[in-house]
């Protein structure tokens, strides 16, 4: 049996999901998903690993879904709920998914797309709650489980898949990384298309016996009202999420501030991650909380494998050291081992990995060293034993006038400013200087751009200041609160032209 369903077992009358319709115990989520198991299967013996994707707001019904599809014998693909049509007929088309499930609140995105597309449609409210037949298959590791999609910043979103060994491997290891306990009581607000929310939080929460509880849609207040309960012991979030927190929490009373500092101080971990985090939040979350929050490195294809300490030193803008049982490299250009002090790509290799991108045997091969390392694409240097991001080699390391610079380094520093709220810094194409640094400032205060670049000058050398700046009303982000610097690049050709 898949180790992340045993506590259903053990822990059959404790409350295992909290959300909007109340407290469900990890019996009731077991009898629920294999109610939907058997409505999936109808007369087939097993689903034989086909796609099911499904479109289901967080909550007890989403995991009951996930559940399902994979106690039947399928590969789950969850969507996201804030795509568009278009997008949403990408994942579907591109994973062929051979059926889908929605609930209530989104048969109506996608019933005129399946009439058109010939899919069966379940609504999962009219799933019926009796048992039915309960043989269902006999599941091994090996067995595709899961097909998440990249974000898609720089290219069309490409289909993770992921074995239920691979699952295992990325939620055992941070149960023992972060010493998750049937003790703790988790909240989730983040996407559950993502590895960071269904990974992270949701799996290792129920993986390790703890209770889950959902919010949704995201409300900062309601998020403070929740801590004010008192419950929660570990709490997972993106910048952006706390960048609202710390802005709601700065408008509250005296009152309400001390009494949230005192529940918050109780919790036992708090973790950022999914985006770089500027060390300002980080100083004024620590201010706000009284914790340090814990960072750490993972993507879609590898979950979790550099994390900074649960017990330990942690150090703001460092993601870590590399997780038990994940074996990471640095290289260069030509594939080959850095000198210290040298920056290199992030390689890693480990049970955790994912097994392909969907349908793209190119793709995989291309993402995978001849002896099996997989190619991160992230840059990062080893300074103090800990891993430092410098950026994406495609995204965020600018090849400006001979030299390479690291744009998360300069956002740093821009954030650093008193009227910047936030930045976004991007190589654009030019003859000249192979690329210029170009900034997008967010900013309601500036009074010019010359201002910020006389202030530069103290804080950077020449060849890192920016040489286009634009004020920005916002930064365009995908659904995890990444800024899409391609997206931001578009901003500059008006400067160009």
């Amino acid at each position: 049996m898949i180790s992340l369903f045993h506590n259903a077992l053990r822990f059959p009358e404790k409350i295992g999901i909290l959300d909007h319709l109340g407290e469900h115990t990890y019996g009731k989520l077991w009898e629920r998903s294999a109610q939907v198991a058997n409505h999936l299967l109808q007369e087939k013996g097993d689903l034989n690993q086909a796609r099911i994707a499904f479109l289901v707001d967080p909550g007890f019904a989403f995991v009951a879904t996930q559940w399902a599809i994979w106690r039947a014998g399928g590969i789950a693909v969850p969507l996201c709920l804030s795509y568009p049509l278009p997008s949403l007929a990408y994942v579907i088309e591109d994973s062929q998914a051979s059926c889908l499930i929605v609930d209530r609140n989104h048969d109506k995105v996608l019933d005129s797309y399946a009439k058109e597309k010939g899919l069966p449609l379940l609504l999962l409210d009219d799933i019926p709650l009796r048992q039915g037949k309960s043989s269902l298959p006999t599941l091994s590791l090996d067995r595709g489980a899961l097909i998440l999609y990249t974000s898609g910043t720089t290219s069309l979103p490409k289909g993770v898949l992921s074995t239920h060994a691979t699952l295992e491997s990325q939620i055992r290891t941070l149960i023992h990384a972060w010493e998750w306990t049937e003790k703790d009581h988790t909240l989730c607000l983040l996407p559950l298309h993502h590895v960071h929310g269904l990974i992270n939080i949701v799996s290792c929460a129920l993986c390790a016996g703890a209770t889950l509880e959902f919010l949704h849609p995201f409300e900062a207040n309601q998020v403070f009202d929740i801590f004010l309960k008192g419950n929660l012991s570990v709490f997972m979030a993106v910048p952006t999420i706390y960048f609202k927190l710390i802005s709601e929490f700065d408008s509250y009373s005296e009152t309400r501030k001390n009494a949230l500092r005192t529940s918050m101080k109780r919790m036992r971990l708090m973790v950022s991650g999914s985006a770089a985090l500027p060390q300002s939040v980080m100083e004024r979350w620590q201010q706000v909380s009284g914790h340090y929050l814990l960072e750490r490195y993972g993507m879609t294809e590898i979950g979790m494998a550099i994390s900074n300490p649960y017990r330990g030193k942690r150090r703001a803008g460092y993601i870590g050291m590399p997780l038990p049982g994940v074996e990471v490299r640095l290289v260069n250009e030509q594939n080959q081992d850095i000198l210290p002090g040298e920056a290199g790509e992030i390689q890693v290799k480990g049970p955790s990995v994912f097994a392909k991108y969907w349908q793209k045997p190119d793709a995989t091969k291309k993402s995978f060293t001849q002896d099996g390392w997989f190619k991160t694409g992230d840059i990062a240097c080893i300074e103090r034993g800990y891993y430092k991001i410098l950026g994406r080699d495609s995204v965020d390391i600018i090849k400006s006038g001979g030299y390479k610079l690291s744009a998360l380094e300069i956002e740093e520093v821009l954030r650093k400013h008193p009227q910047v709220i936030d930045c976004a810094v991007v190589g654009i194409a030019d003859e000249e200087w192979g690329e210029k640094v170009a900034a997008g400032i967010v900013s309601s205060e500036l009074n010019s751009i010359s201002e910020i670049k006389e202030w530069l000058k103290s804080q950077l050398p020449s060849y890192k200041i920016p040489k286009l700046i634009r004020i920005l009303e916002e930064l365009p982000r995908n659904a995890m609160g990444k800024v899409v610097k391609n997206e931001v690049k578009k901003y500059f050709s008006e400067t160009l032209n």
